[in-house]
């Protein structure tokens, strides 16, 4: 059969122009109802149903007013779409409710709208219900233009009695309308959207939504939403905001949804159990999506939104529960300590464990002596002593007899953990055998080392990704301990377990995490805090202006004068690396000429090879530079107690997480220390960013607001968690409470019953993201 797309395409070719010339009945000779006719007939026998409809909504459009034949058009433009691919019939019910089938069937779907829904992620009819609102906004408020204040947030109504278009300059279009009700006028402006020429008509009657400025004596809305009066889907009521619509109208995404949801919620069969639902007074499915994306009040929105949060944490957490099952279920090996032994360890170190410390520590023990896996993660600020807490793990498995293996991120931190784990144990009456293992190694020594940990030879070996390579056996590991784990990808920690049956886990991180990221990402992980430093930090943070960086100097070179030693530090973004390490070296150059001319200035940057690194560091740590000029690097581990200020450059291109372990690398010895971020902010954000920084020592404190700010998936790493896209209502910033009862509700639900069917769904909803948001 002959494609009927021709004719879709020749329909709204006319509709476009009829749009175009403001639905003055021009567009084609004869009027647009001649038109249409005519047209039918051509479709009379292969589309009846179509045809009909199109006579239906051309009947007396000569006679309609310009606002009724814009409302025409729109729907003469959704048959045109259901035109153009001969999959796309008329709209009507599919015989059976499969929310799986593919979007283009979809109620008001024709190919073009397809494209556009598949850049939202939208596949599926089920994807198109589940595309929930991010918000709703209120804008049931509405006023006369007389009663306009400076700042409200209203809906106005009025006629288009004037349309200007301005273009001050090259690459700006302005188009500016005069709005008139019964009590006054006001203008609205757009900016660089030039189409709104031919779809605004003088005399129609519209409404518009938008934050009302006065300025020079004239009301006027910037870039207010707007929509013919008679409509109400975008103003006058409360409207749902969705996350991004990639060229669709957020009025037509609206309309698709009312449509599918109508026809589809049959389909919408409740997850979450009766029993359950009703002990948390949750509402039906269908109605929650109902009131989701409809809500009559904030009360109504709030509850479908509290409803399907917890049925995705609840099916998430099911997974959770799955997993710590499994763990449970595989035997492990029972690690232990004599007292003795233990008491010798703490014997010889050079310090009193604070109670935190102490805390983690009999976590660990007990852990390691059960017959099942460890799967520990031990949080704590910079500082707070986690090294010497996993020395303690090492320990307990090489007296077990086992091997144990520390990998962190950088050589320069697996570096500085074999001083600090080596000088410790070094002490003991018989120190186990610890090695250094890195990609920088000469080859040779390197093979010398993998033949020795194959053998037995050696107990501890501390490392980076040497680690998880493929030539490297050990004899009998029974312990991995992996520092700062966000810096690694599910893979490669995976890689790590894999060198060793049923492994004894410690995950360590410097990184406060949440605690509603914690039950999510890390639900299959036991939690030890260390939130207590051995010493309190003294260091004093100042947010400074740009144009005040000259006193900030003059400070850093009074200290260098009294015997401090100061890290400073520009920001290091890999898309710019060759930019930002030139910042640095120009850096470093300028302030050797001007403020810290006379002391000696070292300089670190990513570019360096290792052995260079290590060569500036030790200088520094030996006291034989003053001031280091560092890109980021100096970010995690680096560990020189006698450096007390720290000069952040550009400080509002760094994250707060980022600016709290850069700060944790001054005042290790409890010393009076002092930070400075140099920043004038652009964006809120980074305002936000830094007020936060200044006034809070608490890591916890800043991943909170860092939480607040960017989000789970931008928080930790959308690549490598996934976590932006695994949840599409709940929040877990918001939904701390919903994750608790969830996950309670989930872990009672597998412990009766391991084959329960919502595993399934679970599996279906979720699937590879799972193991994706894993850490």
């Amino acid at each position: 059969m002959k494609s009927l797309e021709p004719l879709g395409t020749r329909l709204r070719k006319i509709l476009q122009l009829e749009q175009r010339t403001h639905y003055q009945d021009q567009a084609v000779l004869g009027g647009l109802e001649g038109f249409i006719e005519i047209y039918a007939r051509e479709l009379e026998t292969r589309r009846p149903e179509i045809a009909q409809r199109l006579r239906k909504l051309a009947c007396g459009y000569s006679l309609k007013p310009p606002e009724a034949r814009r409302a025409v058009v729109r729907e003469l433009e959704d048959c045109a779409r259901a035109l153009e691919t001969e999959s796309a019939p008329l709209p009507q019910a599919p015989e059976k409710l499969d929310l799986r089938v593919p979007v283009r069937f979809a109620k008001g779907v024709g190919p073009q709208r397809e494209k556009l829904l598949h850049k939202l992620g939208i596949f599926t009819i089920e994807d198109l219900l589940t595309y929930f609102p991010k918000r709703i906004e209120d804008r049931r408020e509405t006023k006369k233009i007389v009663q306009l204040r400076h700042g409200d947030k209203v809906t106005v109504k009025g006629r288009v009695r004037a349309l200007d278009v301005i273009k001050p300059r090259n690459n700006l279009e302005i188009v500016k309308v005069a709005i008139q009700d019964n009590t006054g006028i006001l203008y609205a402006v757009w900016f660089n959207q030039p189409w709104l020429k031919s779809q605004l008509m003088p005399g129609e009657l519209i409404a518009l939504y938008g934050t009302v400025e006065i300025t020079h004596g004239q009301i006027q809305m910037s870039n207010p939403v707007w929509e013919p009066a008679a409509k109400r889907f975008l103003t006058g009521r409360l409207v749902p905001v969705y996350p991004a619509t990639e060229g669709l109208k957020p009025s037509l995404l609206y309309r698709l949804i009312q449509n599918n949801l109508a026809l589809y919620r049959p389909a919408l069969v409740d997850v979450i159990p009766e029993e359950i639902r009703v002990r948390h007074g949750l509402l039906q499915r269908a109605e929650a999506f109902e009131k989701i994306h409809f809500p009559q009040s904030v009360d109504e929105y709030q509850r479908a939104h509290d409803t399907l949060a917890f049925e995705e944490l609840f099916l998430f957490q099911i997974g959770v529960a799955l997993e710590k099952q499994q763990r449970g279920e595989r035997l492990g090996r029972s690690l232990t300590i004599s007292d003795a032994r233990f008491e010798e360890f703490l014997g010889v170190l050079p310090f009193k464990l604070t109670r935190a410390q102490e805390r983690a520590i009999a976590e660990i023990r007990a852990d390691l002596a059960a017959p099942r896996p460890m799967n520990r993660l031990l949080q704590g600020d910079v500082g707070s002593g986690k090294t010497v807490v996993a020395t303690v793990a090492c320990l307990i498995a090489v007296e077990s007899g086992y091997q144990a293996a520390f990998m962190a991120p950088t050589e320069i931190l697996a570096q500085q953990h074999f001083r600090k784990i080596t000088e410790l144990l070094s002490r003991l009456s018989r120190p186990p055998r610890t090695v250094l293992l890195i990609g920088s190694l000469p080859e040779r020594e390197k093979e010398f080392l993998r033949a020795a940990i194959r053998r037995g030879d050696i107990d501890l070996v501390i490392g980076t990704h040497a680690l998880i390579q493929e030539d490297l056996q050990f004899k009998n590991l029974g312990l991995a301990v992996i520092d700062e784990q966000h810096r690694f990808g599910v893979i490669q920690r995976a890689q790590l377990e894999q060198k060793g049956e049923n492994l004894d886990i410690l995950v360590m991180s410097a990184t406060p995490i949440p605690r509603t990221i914690t039950l999510t990402l890390y639900g299959q992980f036991e939690i030890s805090i260390l939130d207590e430093l051995p010493f309190p930090k003294n260091i004093q943070t100042f947010w400074i202006s740009e144009d005040k960086r000259d006193q900030v100097y003059e400070f850093v070179a009074q200290q260098l004068r009294q015997g401090a030693q100061a890290y400073i530090v520009f920001p290091f973004i890999e898309e710019s690396e060759e930019l930002d390490v030139k910042a640095a070296v120009q850096g470093k150059e300028e302030l050797e000429r001007t403020a810290l001319q006379g002391f000696r200035v070292g300089l670190l940057h990513g570019r360096m090879s290792e052995s260079e690194k290590q060569a500036v560091m030790k200088e520094f740590v030996a006291k034989e530079l003053d001031a280091l000029v560092s890109t980021t690097i100096v970010e995690v581990g680096i560990d020189v107690p006698s450096a007390t200020v720290m000069v952040i450059e550009h400080a509002d291109r760094f994250g707060l997480a980022q600016l709290h372990q850069l700060r944790g690398r001054i005042g290790r010895a409890g010393d009076q220390s002092y930070c400075f971020a140099i920043a004038t902010p652009r964006t809120e954000d980074a305002q936000r960013r830094l007020e936060v920084f200044q006034s809070t020592l608490d890591g916890f404190q800043i991943a909170e607001e860092d939480l607040k700010i960017r989000g789970p998936g931008d928080m930790l790493g959308v690549a490598q968690h996934g976590l932006d896209s695994t949840f599409k209502v709940a929040d877990l910033i918001a939904d701390l409470d919903l994750m608790k009862a969830a996950r309670e509700e989930a872990f009672r639900l597998i412990a009766q019953n391991p084959e329960h069917p919502l595993i399934e769904e679970f599996r279906r909803r979720f699937g590879d993201k799972f193991a994706l948001t894993r850490v």
